[in-house]
């Protein structure tokens, strides 16, 4: 089995499996959003206590998660595919997973601040 250090799984079925279970997680999230926001009256009060329950601090950081290995995996294939210099190849996927990366941390801190 050939290792490559930039995927985020072992595998291409692992990775595709990664991917397809990442997308439900995040599309799961958007609906209950969604839902939220289409049956209350928002409210600085109303978003600030929707965001203090557990289950949505809980279903935010799993989004979080799941967009950080969605978008890992993501930038790999597609910097794989279509930038062919290795030094620029490696450069933005090390940038764009760093970004990812602090995406996730920013979300958790400030999640767990509310």
């Amino acid at each position: 089995m050939v290792k490559v250090a930039g995927t985020f799984g072992r595998s291409g079925v692992h990775d595709y499996i990664l991917l397809r279970a990442s997308a439900v997680i995040l599309l799961a999230y958007i609906l209950y959003l969604v839902g939220f926001i289409a049956s209350t009256d928002l409210t600085y009060q109303v978003w600030t206590g929707f965001f203090s329950l557990t289950f949505t601090k809980v279903l935010t950081l799993m989004a979080l998660v799941s967009m950080l290995v969605h978008s890992w995996i993501g930038i790999w294939q597609v910097l794989t595919d279509y930038v062919k210099c290795t030094l620029l190849r490696g450069t933005l996927q090390f940038v764009l997973t760093t970004v990812a990366f602090a995406y996730v941390v920013f979300g958790f801190v400030i999640l767990w601040g509310v």
